[in-house]
């Protein structure tokens, strides 16, 4: 997804609430904000970078409803990391005890809470380098495990807390680890 970076911060900072309405009347428009409170336009995914999506989030629903061991989103979630940015990983998933703990109308709007695994998927129109500092925001706000798939290149980079990041040519599956306790993600839907 290609982002458009707009600084309205001379002219206006948004709260939380306010960037919260400002998604809510342009759900055409989909809106993530840095931690600088700068507004990011995300364009739409191509057709191939959608169905190869849907097929993740499709593994994750299952795992996960066998498992009932947390909450799944889909890209269409956005968070507020702790520090103030706005991020809509293409999956994001959540351990029950931590989703539990938020109040109702956090649940609603943009829970302000770093999930547990976020996976971005690359498409062909993504710059690697910004896509590799939105990965290591998330791990700077808690994220314990996450997955940057390039379908182009092949390769996945594996970032775990507290440790340097792992790249992988062509696997042919994921393991959740500790975190996604015996999930495992197909790479044949992806390559």
């Amino acid at each position: 997804m290609t982002a458009i970076t707009i600084n309205l911060n001379p002219i206006v900072r948004f709260t939380d609430d306010q960037f919260y309405q400002l998604c809510r009347k342009n759900p055409d428009v989909k809106f993530e904000r840095n931690a600088k409170g700068e507004l990011l336009v995300m364009s739409p995914t191509g057709g191939e970078t959608g169905r190869i999506n849907s097929e993740i989030n499709a593994d994750f629903g299952v795992w996960n409803r066998q498992t009932k061991l947390g909450v799944c989103f889909d890209s269409s979630t956005c968070f507020k990391l702790p520090n103030g940015a706005n991020r809509s990983p293409d999956v994001a998933w959540i351990k029950k005890e931590r989703w539990d703990s938020l109040t109702t109308e956090e649940k609603t709007k943009f829970p302000p809470i770093a999930p547990d695994f976020v996976l971005e998927l690359m498409s062909p129109t993504d710059s690697l380098q910004e896509t590799q500092k939105k990965m290591q925001e998330y791990m700077e706000n808690g994220v314990k495990l996450s997955w940057l798939i390039n379908p182009k290149t092949r390769q996945v980079e594996i970032y775990r807390l507290g440790k340097p990041v792992e790249i992988l040519t062509a696997p042919l599956e994921l393991s959740g680890e500790d975190i996604l306790p015996g999930f495992i993600l197909n790479m044949a839907i992806v390559w």
